[in-house]
């Protein structure tokens, strides 16, 4: 009205000769008025169709995402088991080469319908503990569990093709490629020595058992060291590494070393694998896996499963930004490899190093400044080597430094929190439990116990029945002449180099 007011003045004010001019004016000048009704009455049309439909666009546009998201974590995490794969092969011995691989690839093969037919049951089911109570978060125990997570019933809703959620079979397809992952790093241990069926038994105690209940309880907002501790474990260093590296350990204390580990005097000799370029390019395979490991950990906005609508989290409900954790990932591997680089020149462990640099910055990554993370990853690859020579002199023939690269490392992260995130908001609920170095100490416990008891069990019970490790002129011979029915160089043939221990 006011414009109109003052329109109709300038009207008034005009000579009579420019009359003309003056409507023509006032025509345009409404035209533009017109306009400008006709787009605020389309802007208006526009919010009410998408106050009708609740933001569906928008729904949709952010289901895609988080969909996407966790569906490229799964080839990224399988990545990892690429480097394991050439990792080990190149750690072996020509005549065991690739029965090595073989190994590996079974324990990848075995652990999807494992983990889809009870592991995933096990994480919702077991939380809170052993009874399978429901916890206060809604999102555990038995009875939940038999709704989402079996293969058949009601549940198969949920574990199976359904156009009405996206998210499930992605985000068990994430959490499956990390019991893979557990798989590989005991597979790497136990190489050149040990029976197929009987690591199989072992891969499926561990990745389908043994580290879904350490998840379970550390790793799930209603997770009993979690709620009652504070046990906070964001990059899974104690809850999948040294779940699988201690698992490792009891494993191999009653299989036992190859034939020529160790001297009558207990001294120990080195065994190199046969192409320690392929071993280096493994191990950085394995670094890059880690990049979808840990975007894995990381929890999409804007669901109705999410914790937040418009800001990424952790499993626990805490902040997090990709940004952040790039700055952290990087600074773990840089310092990881310093670290070792300063205390050996031999590139096995400097690239074991970059990898202790990741595990040992894997728990706090989402809390840590870049500084924090090269610091305790430089740590880390300083008392790398160290720590592996302590094993072996304790008779332990592990041969790939799994135990202690992914055992202890994963250990040391996990206490090292309690160090430098003591106070810190371990889950993000009111009056939640904080970061302490005895709530971390508790949770090393239990994750040590997870893998070491299970491993050490079941490895004994598999001795006992002779399933355990290969006959003795079978491993002198080779696993590969035994076991596959292909050759890894057959241009060689009889003329392969051979190694002093052999």
């Amino acid at each position: 009205m006011l414009g109109e007011t003052r329109f109709s003045c300038l009207i008034a004010r005009e000579p009579p000769e420019n009359t003309t001019g003056v409507r023509q004016k006032t025509t345009a000048i409404r035209g533009v008025l017109n306009v400008e009704d006709q787009i605020a009455e389309l802007v208006a049309k526009v919010a009410a169709l998408e106050s009708a439909s609740g933001g569906a666009g928008a729904k949709v546009t952010n289901t895609m995402f988080a969909e996407t998201y966790y569906y490229l974590t799964i080839p990224l995490m399988i990545i990892i088991h690429a480097g394991f794969l050439a990792y080990e092969m190149g750690a072996s011995r020509l005549k065991n080469v690739l029965s090595s691989g073989v190994k590996n690839i079974l324990a990848f093969a075995f652990m999807i319908p494992t983990f889809y037919f009870f592991g995933w049951w096990v994480y919702f089911g077991f939380p809170t503990g052993i009874p399978g109570a429901a916890g206060p978060m809604g999102i555990s125990g038995i009875e939940y569990a038999n709704s989402i997570a079996w293969g058949w019933g009601e549940s198969a809703q949920y574990m199976g093709p359904n156009i009405a959620d996206n998210i499930s079979g992605v985000f068990f397809g994430a959490f499956a490629l990390f019991a893979c992952t557990t798989a590989s790093i005991m597979s790497g241990a136990v190489i050149e020595r040990i029976q197929t069926v009987g690591f199989i038994i072992l891969a499926v105690v561990l990745g389908s058992f043994a580290w879904v209940v350490a998840a379970a309880w550390g790793w799930h907002a209603d997770g009993w060291l979690v709620t009652q501790w504070g046990v906070h474990d964001f990059g899974a260093a104690g809850l999948v590494h040294a779940v699988a590296g201690f698992f490792a350990l009891g494993v191999l204390i009653n299989l036992g070393p190859r034939i020529g580990k160790f001297n009558a005097d207990g001294t120990a000799n080195h065994i190199p694998g046969h192409n320690m370029p392929l071993t280096v390019v493994g191990l950085m395979l394995i670094i890059v896996g880690f990049w979808g490991f840990l975007m894995a950990c990381v929890v999409p906005p804007g669901e109705a499963w999410s914790w937040f609508p418009d800001k990424f989290a952790t499993i626990y409900g805490t902040p997090i930004t990709l940004g952040s954790l790039s700055f952290n990932i990087l600074m773990g591997v840089a310092g990881g490899i310093i670290g070792s680089w300063l205390f050996t020149r031999d590139p096995f462990w400097m690239m074991s190093g970059a990898l202790a640099g990741i595990i040992s910055t894997a728990s706090g990554l989402d809390i840590y400044f870049p500084a924090h993370a090269f610091l305790i990853a430089l740590s880390a690859g300083l008392i790398l080597k160290p720590c592996a020579d302590f094993l072996e002199k304790r008779g332990i023939d592990d041969a790939v430094g799994a135990v202690t690269v992914h055992g202890t490392i994963g250990l040391y992260g996990v206490i090292m929190l309690g160090i430098w995130g003591s106070g810190y908001p371990a889950l993000a609920i009111d009056n939640a439990p904080t970061v302490s170095l005895m709530g971390q100490i508790v949770g090393a416990i239990v994750f040590f116990l997870l893998g070491f008891v299970p491993g050490y069990v079941v490895s004994y019970i598999l001795k006992m029945f002779g399933m355990l490790r290969i006959r003795e002129g079978a491993e002198l011979a080779g696993m590969d002449l035994v076991k596959v029915p292909a050759e890894g160089y057959p241009e060689w043939g009889g003329d392969a180099p051979i190694t002093p221990a052999e």
